[in-house]
């Protein structure tokens, strides 16, 4: 079964995370995801929706994954380029990218999310954030930036430093999130607010997006992720201890 299903609405490719029951984001899913989206721009998709599960948009990175890794860093470094080569698909999409999100978006679903131009997410009890922090790791600078460029540079540093995860509401006051709408409805809208971009001259408006974004593609560029130093934190005794807690308390 393919881990990202493509459907086409006309000009627009829907796809959807397919790796139940949070869409861990494993070097598969990464690297699949990478793929759907530079295949959908192949075929023509004038735009794309990016959706994940009911309840769960991505649970972000597959930590247990990760952990069975142990101290192996080419390991490592291995499944965190396939994650950011999957963000920077995102982010260099030459066409608008929607995320609907019905449901949770943590960690690496929260970036995913980031790196689209627009977020619809789900009405309800739903959280959204870079909870890097709480599970004992440091957000990269340009991760920070994408955060920053979205609810402000003094507001992100304290949703950063906590490490918090705002519900759905609180998400779309701080700017984090576009729109909100009922669960059932979340890829409906994000369809919609693509088609209004496709009614649009496309020269002008795909010009004045990719130098509007120039700064996301940015953000995602090697000296401002710095891997090998993130891996190298991610064995950090703090961090090994933080994630251990955190997969007992999941029972994982």
């Amino acid at each position: 079964m393919s881990l990202v299903t493509t459907t086409v609405y006309g000009r627009i490719h829907e796809l959807r995370l397919a790796r139940p029951p949070v869409n861990a984001l494993n070097p598969e899913l990464s690297n699949a995801l990478a793929h759907a989206v530079h295949h959908a721009v192949a075929q023509g998709a004038g735009g794309i929706v990016l959706a994940g599960g009911p309840k769960v948009f991505s649970g972000g990175l597959d930590v247990p994954y990760l952990m069975s890794l142990g101290g192996d860093q080419d390991a490592l470094l291995h499944a965190w380029t396939c994650f950011f080569s999957a963000a920077r698909a995102l982010a260099s999409s030459p066409v608008p990218v929607v995320a609907a999100m019905a449901g949770h978006a943590p960690a690496g679903g929260c970036v995913l999310a980031l790196c689209c131009d627009y977020r619809i997410m789900a009405d309800g009890p739903f959280r959204i954030g870079l909870n890097e922090t709480q599970v004992g790791l440091v957000a990269p600078e340009g991760i920070q930036y994408l955060l920053q460029r979205v609810v402000g540079v003094h507001r992100g540093e304290r949703l950063l430093v906590a490490g918090a995860m705002p519900e759905a509401q609180e998400a779309l006051r701080l700017g984090l999130v576009d729109e909100l709408t009922d669960i059932d409805e979340v890829p409906v809208r994000a369809r919609v607010w693509l088609e209004e971009l496709l009614r649009l001259p496309q020269m002008p408006m795909r010009e004045t997006r990719a130098i509007a974004r120039r700064d996301v593609v940015a953000a995602l560029e090697d000296e401002r992720i710095d891997l090998p130093r993130f891996v190298g934190q991610w064995l950090h005794p703090d961090t090994q201890d933080a994630l251990r807690a955190m997969l007992a308390r999941i029972g994982k």
